[in-house]
């Protein structure tokens, strides 16, 4: 099922999630849901907050190639565990603020640590687009959004770009 993507700014997208304390039938079906909601919106990852809930849930997808077969993933109370020195800078977007982009530098490589749809513990190191949206969902997990990391002026204009979408639609 589809769910409605939180547009910032809504607090509940500043909020820091506590970790999720047992993963029900209930949590897998978020999961189900939320991996559905990405791909139509279409995204390459999303976080619980941004569909409402505050759990530490994160899903992403981040092949491209449309020829290429699908990685749904999905993670369970997701942590960095190591970093590379080595920066990236990626031109990020959200689907909490749409059609607004920015460059933000995150560390080129990760490793995350996080459980799987049974519980299992699971680590693995990501590079290149794949870290970049990792990190962004954690992100979204500890109350942070891609914007607040550009300067104060550039971040109030998306802000105030996006109040002004939350009006326009909530007028239609």
């Amino acid at each position: 099922m589809k769910r409605p993507i939180l547009i910032h700014p809504d607090p509940r997208l500043k909020k820091v999630c506590p970790p999720v304390a047992d993963i029900s039938d209930e949590l897998r079906a978020l999961a189900d849901d939320m991996l559905e909601t990405m791909y139509d919106a279409p995204g390459i990852g999303l976080a619980a907050p941004q569909v409402g809930v505050l759990d530490r849930l994160i899903v992403l997808d981040c092949v491209k190639d449309e020829a290429a077969p699908a990685q749904p993933m999905v993670m369970f109370n997701p942590e960095v565990l190591a970093v590379s020195d080595e920066l990236n800078v990626y031109e990020e977007g959200c689907l909490s603020i749409p059609d607004q982009y920015a460059e933000v530098e995150r560390p080129r490589e990760v490793r995350i640590g996080w459980l799987d749809r049974d519980g299992n513990p699971q680590e693995q190191d990501f590079d290149g687009l794949w870290a970049t949206c990792v990190q962004h969902e954690i992100d979204h997990l500890n109350g942070k959004l891609f914007i607040d990391y550009l300067k104060p002026l550039r971040r109030q204009m998306i802000t105030r770009k996006m109040q002004k979408l939350k009006r326009e639609k909530a007028r239609a």
